[in-house]
């Protein structure tokens, strides 16, 4: 009897090991998925984008065991908000120049993993077809958020339309034109109303996002912003939290966006509109 009590007691304590181990395994191995699930901060997505996120998504699946999840936002305020906060892993919406103002504003310390593509503005026109033909008095509408409107008032001055101050950088303001011969009427809107307004302004500066979703036509371009060693500032990038910069799970996502596959997409859908920045030679 006593034996059969021990035998008994044995059995159990296997058991008990046996159920122990399990759960942690099981543990680690829940872990261990969750972190292969990255979740992505975007703009709300015209289908070209999301056809070009259903690529990244794919490789980073078939290529690296990583799966990406999307969440979209509808206005510039909200992704960094939502990275910071940890609703989401990662966020790919904004450029060098938007990324550092908001580190600024917000004494935070988000920081870019990856390179994935620089957009060159236009100035768009439904009422004139050149430059030239802009009246004196003109409205021109541009977007009100810091770096984009920094960025939209150097369209206008290597248009030729206004000019800034020496000391204007990255962050320029209204404040910071030095010359407005045509006596322009600069306009600050949300950036996602500045291609609705087209109807009541003269001009607007329009990111291309928008551009795409209002479906503006390449005739109604008066201007396109030149690419080049000053240009840096508006590559846009994949952006992590500090402290997760190393991640593996993080660098394959941006491993499966610098593909050729994607390069192919950018220039299926958006031609010369949009050019892929990882291997972009800055002259």
């Amino acid at each position: 009897m006593k034996k059969r009590k021990q035998r008994n007691l044995i059995i159990w304590l296997i058991l008990a090991v046996v159920v122990v181990v399990g759960g942690i395994f099981s543990f680690a191995h829940s872990q261990k998925q969750k972190a292969q699930t990255v979740t992505v901060g975007v703009m709300t997505q015209t289908n070209a984008e999301q056809k070009i996120w259903e690529q990244v998504a794919k490789t980073a699946k078939d290529k690296y065991g990583v799966t990406v999840k999307l969440k979209s936002f509808t206005d510039y305020t909200q992704p960094n908000k939502a990275l910071a906060n940890g609703d989401v892993d990662l966020n790919a919406f904004q450029h060098y120049a938007f990324l550092d103002a908001w580190n600024k504003a917000n004494k935070g310390s988000l920081t870019p993993i990856g390179k994935t593509f620089i957009t060159p503005i236009h100035l768009y026109s439904q009422k004139y077809t050149s430059l030239k033909q802009l009246p004196n008095g003109a409205t021109i509408a541009v977007p009100n958020d810091a770096s984009n409107e920094s960025r939209a008032l150097f369209v206008l001055k290597n248009a030729g339309l206004i000019t800034l101050k020496k000391q204007a950088g990255t962050l320029a303001t209204v404040a910071d034109i030095k010359s407005n011969p045509h006596n322009l009427k600069i306009k600050e809107l949300g950036a996602e109303q500045t291609a609705r307004a087209l109807s009541d302004v003269d001009a607007a500066v329009v990111n291309t996002n928008y551009a795409q979703a209002a479906k503006l036509p390449d005739k109604d371009i008066l201007y396109t912003e030149p690419v080049n060693k000053d240009s840096k500032q508006w590559i846009n990038v994949i952006v992590a939290n500090k402290k997760d910069k190393n991640k593996d799970a993080y660098k394959a996502v941006v491993k499966a966006y610098q593909t050729k596959e994607v390069k192919q997409l950018i220039h299926k859908y958006y031609g010369d509109k949009e050019i892929t920045a990882w291997d972009l030679n800055l002259k």
